[in-house]
């Protein structure tokens, strides 16, 4: 299995370049080999969603912005032929909302969508991520992006392991 990527990214408000925390893990080999966690200063200083992710402007303010922490960013990403995320469309939307804003590059490289293979692979009511997570056995503490990007990538290997191709979780278009 070539190089995967799983990421998950917290905003702070609607908009696509919001990003606020961003964690990622790397799967090589059919297991998580390395992870990556940053918080990032959004663009504005209003945090919307601090009831969801728990973060806070004082939280943010100081910390690096995307661009500065893009060189870090895309040498995570470095020979990943596939990201994965849990609800990847909204992952890839704030990927590329923040490399369009800031006049970045964004990678070329597919999204993959655990919600989309939980979907096809796991018989559950409900594939929020939380709810996965408690029907494999993963620890999850929430939206916090590392480690909703560790449950992805571990949901991601369950749903491989059960036999399901990269393709039928891709993204389209």
């Amino acid at each position: 299995m070539a190089c995967v990527v799983a990421l998950d990214f917290e905003t702070s408000d609607k908009y696509a370049d919001s990003a606020c925390a961003l964690g990622m893990s790397r799967i090589e080999g059919g297991r998580v080999t390395d992870n990556w966690y940053s918080l990032i200063r959004p663009p504005r200083s209003t945090v919307y969603f601090t009831e969801i992710h728990g973060l806070t402007w004082d939280m943010l303010k100081n910390q690096r912005t995307f661009p500065e922490l893009w060189p870090d960013i895309s040498a995570f990403l470095r020979d990943a032929r596939l990201l994965v995320a849990h609800n990847a469309t909204f992952d890839r939307r704030v990927l590329f909302g923040c490399c369009r804003s800031f006049g970045l590059d964004a990678p070329n490289i597919p999204f993959a969508c655990t919600v989309k293979g939980s979907r096809r692979g796991l018989r559950l009511p409900h594939h929020r991520l939380n709810d996965v997570c408690a029907y494999l056995g993963l620890e999850l503490d929430h939206h916090n992006a590392a480690s909703d990007a560790m449950a992805a990538a571990n949901i991601y290997l369950h749903l491989r392991s059960l036999g399901m191709t990269d393709e039928e979780m891709m993204l389209k278009g």
